[in-house]
């Protein structure tokens, strides 16, 4: 009965697609195409290494649609925007997935995207989750996910030495937790950028974010190569049992870490997050348009939105999309997250990393 659900579920939202395919299509400013959208039998989708889906729902859309469906990977977020603006004369699939908000206002800006505007995506998510500025419709960009990147803290650690666990940015550059942070490296790992863009957020994009993170580097926080190293290794309150109890890692972390008494043995410092949100879009000269817009309709409809947190742990843009018991029970609601405007992280982010490298990595 569940896959007879499924199945009829999706064949709804992949007629609407398809009803909605050749309109509801905003262009963005300066274009004048009136060409019909391209069709072909075949659909390449580019996703980015940590897409995850069921084999059973990416086959059902295929059969759905009749379409030979590839997916190829060229790696993380940004060797996606590299990948897409290299081969921008001769595109290397039909729809993009995995572009995030720090990656999305360069993709925008080397027009490597069509206009597109999905009516499986609700106005309040495309208001609340925009790639744009001003929080009107996006054409180009359509919020799939996000996530939340935090400070967690190893509570354990902090209650063997009667030491608070600590609250604010600020807090972590004191002298009473010295040697207590590791950070995954911003040049090469997702949160470790999103965690460098918080702090941009919090303390401004002049000297304000530099001089925290040299307070930071005084204090001793360690920088590990990604995210694996730090939360696996370096941290205190996961399987590595290394030496630092505060980890930049997710506001769902501690849901993986549920203690002998079902409670987690970490929480989350609420007042250090940035949001990631995910976009999918059509690439520009794709052979297939129809089928790509089909295919961002598909991500948003209820079944694969509510797959999201199992397969790829992170948060469906749908409203009241269910999410697992124990993220409801353990994962901290964000509501005021620190946020960089994706323009502003488009235009400055290599001289943000470039900076960060010289104070932090030396």
């Amino acid at each position: 009965m569940k896959r007879a659900f499924i199945a009829i579920s999706l064949a709804f939202s992949l007629a609407l697609a398809g009803c909605a395919a050749d309109g509801d299509i905003v262009g963005v400013p300066g274009d004048e195409s009136s060409a019909p959208p391209t069709e072909s039998d075949t659909l390449t989708v580019v996703v980015y290494d940590s897409f995850d889906l069921s084999d059973e729902t990416k086959a059902l859309f295929a059969e759905q649609t009749g379409l030979q469906v590839e997916y190829i990977s060229p790696g993380n977020a940004g060797t996606i925007v590299n990948q897409l603006v290299l081969t921008k004369d001769s595109p290397i699939g039909d729809v993009v997935y995995g572009i995030d908000n720090t990656f999305a206002g360069r993709a925008i800006g080397e027009d490597v995207l069509s206009p597109y505007d999905s009516p499986a995506l609700p106005a309040e998510s495309r208001a609340k989750y925009t790639a744009d500025e001003g929080g009107t419709r996006v054409s180009l960009l359509t919020p799939i996910d996000y996530g939340v990147v935090c400070v967690n803290a190893d509570k354990a650690w902090f209650a063997e030495r009667a030491l608070a666990i600590p609250e604010t940015l600020e807090d972590l550059a004191k002298p009473e937790y010295q040697d207590t942070l590791v950070v995954p490296n911003a040049a090469s790992s997702s949160p470790g950028l999103a965690f460098m863009l918080a702090t941009i957020g919090a303390f401004g994009d002049g000297d304000g974010w530099l001089d925290y993170w040299k307070s930071l580097k005084a204090n001793g926080v360690k920088v590990a190569a990604d995210w694996t190293e730090a939360y696996t290794v370096d941290f205190s309150g996961s399987s590595g049992q290394g030496s630092y109890p505060l980890v930049v890692s997710y506001n769902t972390s501690p849901a993986s870490e549920i203690g002998d008494d079902g409670q987690p043995t970490t929480s989350v410092l609420t007042q250090t997050c940035f949001r990631q949100v995910e976009y999918a879009g059509v690439i520009k000269g794709a052979q297939n348009e129809v089928g790509a817009r089909k295919w961002i309709d598909f991500m948003l409809s209820q079944q694969v939105q509510a797959e999201i947190p199992d397969y790829m742990w992170t948060y469906p843009v749908i409203p009241d999309v269910p999410v697992p018991a124990d993220w409801t029970s353990f994962a901290p609601v964000i509501d005021s997250p620190w946020s960089v405007p994706a323009a502003e992280i488009s235009a400055n982010r290599e001289d943000w990393i470039k900076q960060w490298t010289d104070v932090v990595v030396g």
